[in-house]
């Protein structure tokens, strides 16, 4: 009797995901698409326009995308074919407690872009639709309000897990694709220049390096956290694929998104070429789903690994930090996005830790017999130095610089500990 009413995990919090608990290969590829949606990509593509043409602008999508995509890639491999969440691969290489850093940074992020997410639905919408007034010093109790119920939707569906998030994903990445598409292309027909010239107007004063930078640190945070869902693909080539190709083109779409909406009507996203274009309910309806896409994502991601340090339940987890990321929504967005990018750094030395450490242990993960130290100093030690040298270093991308040091002290650590 106990067995059969025994709650199962569907989420599989602190196990690897069994085959039967696994997802089709089109579901996956809507998730993993619908997690690259959020207007703040389209901020880049915005800076991208303004410093690049549009040879240039396309050069820096390829390659910063598959930069991006390698290491996303190789995330979206491993976290499938071992089934385990980024918090339970970090409980094998950074051992038990040593987990506990790599949880609590990409927690921490991911809660901070999630109250960010809230704030960059109701703020244009208070604005542009309901004619408010809102500054970083005052905000109407109707932009409150719209931050309230926007957190209780995307909390919800954070907290009934993968389930949730696949239907989030299913309704919302064909109406935010095709009517952003289907905008996009009115507002370049309704233009008095071709996409070319108008990406020729500006300072230009961009390197494709540089421009590829802002496409890998643009996504490479929330990237990091890419085994929390391709745990659940069949196996660990049709993670890697998809993964790659989702997010290439998820990317890709948001950066157009936000180098359409500036160079033609002067905004950052396409909600606001939407409005240009008198389309106001469609504007609302695909600003809030591109944002729900992700935002459900980085709280569902948060739940895990404050669940992880904690050992308290994932759900309990996503609600606690759903209140939080409401409550703080406001601020975070006019006090903290400089700090999220600050903290973005961070989080690539964490994810290249979790490939090496895989790939050098890779029979013992398999077979579930990894020695879980308590702390893996070495480990530790490279994300430290990885997001300093990342944060301090002004020379090349800061997210390889950061990792690639940190690969360094990890790989010079597994020598000395096997000696």
């Amino acid at each position: 009797m106990s067995n059969n009413c025994k709650k199962v995990d569907n989420d599989y919090s602190t196990s690897s995901v069994p085959q039967n608990g696994r997802k089709g290969t089109v579901t996956m590829f809507m998730i993993m698409l619908g997690f690259t949606f959020f207007s703040a990509s389209m901020w880049v593509g915005q800076n991208l326009a303004a410093g690049l043409d549009l040879k240039g602008f396309i050069m820096a999508l390829i390659l910063g995308g598959a930069i991006l995509g390698a290491y996303t890639g190789a995330l979206g491999f491993i976290g499938a074919e071992s089934g385990f969440s980024l918090d339970l691969l970090a409980r094998r290489s950074f051992g038990q407690k040593g987990s506990w850093l790599p949880s609590a940074m990409i927690s921490f992020t991911q809660m901070g872009w999630f109250g960010v997410g809230l704030a960059m639905f109701a703020i244009p919408v208070a604005k542009e639709l309901m004619g408010l007034e809102v500054t970083p010093d005052a905000m109407p109790w109707q932009g409150y309000a719209l931050v309230v119920i926007a957190g209780v939707l995307m909390t919800s569906s954070a907290y009934f897990g993968i389930k949730s998030l696949t239907v989030v994903s299913y309704i919302a990445v064909p109406l935010v694709a095709v009517l952003g598409t289907v905008a996009m292309f009115m507002a370049v027909s309704n233009g008095d220049a071709t996409l070319a010239e108008q990406f020729a107007k500006g300072t230009k004063d961009l390197s494709i390096i540089a421009g590829a930078g802002l496409v890998i640190g643009s996504f490479v945070s929330g990237g990091t956290a890419t085994p929390n869902f391709t745990r659940f693909a069949k196996n660990g080539k049709i993670a890697a694929i998809v993964t790659v190709v989702a997010f290439f083109i998820g990317n890709s779409l948001m950066f157009f998104f936000g180098a359409v909406s500036s160079i033609y009507v002067g905004g950052n996203d396409i909600f606001e070429v939407m409005l240009n274009l008198n389309l106001f309910y469609f504007a609302i309806l695909v600003l809030g789903l591109n944002i729900w896409t992700t935002n459900d994502n980085a709280l569902y991601s948060t739940g895990l690994g404050l669940a992880n340090i904690t050992g308290l339940s994932k759900k309990f987890m996503v609600l606690v930090s759903g209140i939080i990321g409401t409550v703080a929504a406001v601020w975070l967005y006019w006090n903290f996005c400089a700090w999220l990018n600050v903290l973005n750094c961070t989080l690539p030395p964490i994810g290249i830790i979790l490939v090496l450490d895989y790939f050098v242990n890779r029979k013992a993960y398999l077979e579930d017999s990894v020695e879980i130290k308590t702390v893996n100093w070495f480990s530790v030690a490279g994300v430290v130095v990885g997001a300093v040298v990342a944060n301090l270093v002004t020379w090349g991308i800061p997210s390889i610089n950061g990792m690639a040091t940190a690969a360094v002290v990890y790989l010079i650590g597994n020598v000395v500990c096997k000696k």
